[in-house]
């Protein structure tokens, strides 16, 4: 290996004193080169992802919390519109069939039943994730309580959608509980969102399950949604920890510049703008991806597993892919699958694949639509 030098063999000894000195003090008072620093991280955390780097990054003396600090700055100034999502054509066909296994670059999908221990073996293989961030369905019938567009009408969750008595949302709670529980490392975080509605279920479901709850965080929109006495403006996220070791804390009240409350500000998905109509349309309690990627940064690094029991559009998927992470999604609904699948081809411009057959998403919908055209011709 060699290293760039600058051979200075005509100072005297009283030059070379005063130059170490120099040099040091220079140190001190010189700036990085934000936008060369920024490039420098970015393609040595893409090796980092690849395998192909055998030391860890904080050998730069820079610690995890500053790197994603560094290399979230670009990704932060581009983000000057509001996120867009086509809403899904009801008539189109589906292409993910329930038990298909999607690999997007380093992220995998599977389209199976998150209370079901073998959807979590089939996705994980092994796998021990480092955080759940997850937007489990509230028991809550969307239509008629979340608005969109004109008409409002809204496809429904595939389970916990309104359906369930009061007992059996807390046993659908619990069941969830034990199998993230099973999932996490000691001292792993989980993220659960949650409504007004049923957030003391949740609580109750995670202390019983063996979690303890470290916050409580407060999603505050930008504008309210319906109701009928108030509208609600908010809603929660619980934080629990598996007991046994430290949880990863990359705020530490702001040492690294990550100035965080348990007061979450970000423009909800029913905000008057470009984009925001289609996001809701597209799925009614969908997340900012700003939002998931702060949490992800708070209790994570760089690399690491974060699951997410019920993936909906993909927002963790987005931001797992934003925050150089590595996302694991079940999702029972096979539309919003294909939903999540098409979101983050368009963000990263490749082509999900198969983890079974080895096509292509696109080549699989392409084939789809050719033979649900055929079909059609022949009715």
């Amino acid at each position: 290996m060699s290293v760039p030098t600058v051979v200075a063999d005509h100072l005297s000894d009283a030059e070379v004193r005063a130059l170490r000195i120099a040099d040091n003090k220079l140190a001190e008072l010189s700036d990085w080169n934000e936008a060369a620093l920024q490039i420098e991280f970015a393609e040595l955390m893409d090796l980092s992802l690849d395998g192909e780097l055998d030391f860890d990054l904080d050998i730069t003396g820079f610690e995890t919390p500053e790197i994603d600090i560094i290399i979230d700055a670009a990704s932060e100034a581009a983000e000057t519109e509001a996120e867009t999502v086509d809403t899904p054509d009801p008539a189109a066909p589906v292409i993910t069939q329930p038990g298909d296994l999607w690999l997007l670059g380093d992220h995998r999908i599977f389209c199976g039943d998150a209370l079901h221990a073998q959807s979590y073996d089939t996705l994980l293989e092994g796998e021990t994730p480092q955080m759940i961030f997850t937007d489990p369905p509230y028991n809550v019938p969307v239509n008629g309580h979340v608005r969109c567009g004109t008409d409002g009408a809204h496809r429904e969750f595939a389970m916990a959608s309104g359906e369930m008595s009061d007992s059996e949302f807390c046993s659908f709670l619990s069941d969830v509980i034990n199998r993230l529980f099973d999932c996490l490392p000691d001292g792993g975080i989980a993220m659960i969102c949650m409504d007004w509605r049923h957030i003391e279920e949740l609580i109750a479901a995670g202390k019983a399950g063996g979690l303890d709850l470290i916050n409580l965080c407060v999603w505050n929109k930008t504008n309210g949604g319906m109701g009928s006495l108030y509208r609600s403006k908010h809603e929660l996220v619980c934080i629990f920890k598996k007991p046994g070791a430290p949880h990863i804390n990359n705020v530490e009240l702001g040492k690294h510049g990550r100035n965080r409350t348990n007061v979450w500000d970000y423009a909800g998905v029913n905000s008057f703008g470009a984009g925001r109509e289609a996001d809701l349309a597209d799925h009614p309690t969908v997340k900012p991806t700003a939002l998931v990627a702060d949490a992800i940064m708070d209790v994570s690094h760089r690399g690491d597993v974060v699951l997410d029991a019920f993936g909906g559009s993909g927002a963790t998927l987005l931001a797992a892919e934003k925050t150089g992470r590595r996302a694991r999604l079940i999702e029972l609904d096979p539309a919003y699958v294909d939903v999540a699948i098409r979101r983050w081809q368009e963000m990263t411009g490749e082509n999900a694949v198969h983890a079974v057959t080895g096509q292509t998403f696109d080549s699989h919908s392409a084939a789809t639509n050719a033979t649900s055209e055929l079909e059609a011709d022949h009715v």
